[in-house]
């Protein structure tokens, strides 16, 4: 995939009917099965959620999903990121985690995140060097430190 075409922008008003859309097309099916809401009003108020943080995903100029992350002191905190279906698989969302790795990597500042146990996406989390420091019945929270590859 040709990644030079990948780009972030500031996520304004504009956007949250696209954003709606995707919410509801990459999250229904886990929130569902995780017994969570998946009513508009639900959703909006997650959208609304750090909505400061939120960047638009764009290839060749077109909309293909949300990043949300919060850069704090002491941590990285990876709050949302979504493909939208018809570009998942292609290798964007592991191309963006890597970048995100990297200044995680640079910075000395760990990378933490939340994901529902349905989710898959935890698999690629994984596979990139997260490793899961706690659970709840719904979701795993997640670490990538420098310190995650330390051989003992």
């Amino acid at each position: 995939m040709d990644f030079i075409h990948l780009q972030l922008r500031k996520a304004t008003q504009n956007d949250i009917d696209f954003l709606l859309d995707l919410r509801t097309k990459t999250m229904n099916e886990h929130l569902e099965s995780s017994g969570f809401p998946i009513d508009k009003d639900s959703h909006l108020k997650r959208i609304r959620y750090e909505f400061e943080t939120a960047k638009i995903i764009m290839y060749r100029k077109e909309d293909i999903g949300l990043l949300k992350v919060k850069y704090g002191k002491d941590e990285i905190e990876l709050i949302q990121l979504q493909i939208h279906p018809d570009f998942q698989g292609k290798g964007f969302g592991k191309h963006i985690l890597e970048m995100i790795i990297e200044e995680s990597l640079f910075s000395e500042i760990p990378i933490y995140l939340s994901v529902l146990k349905t989710n898959p996406a935890q698999k690629l989390y994984t596979r990139l060097g997260f490793i899961t420091i706690e659970e709840n019945e719904h979701s795993f929270t997640m670490k990538f430190s420098k310190y995650n590859f330390v051989k003992v």
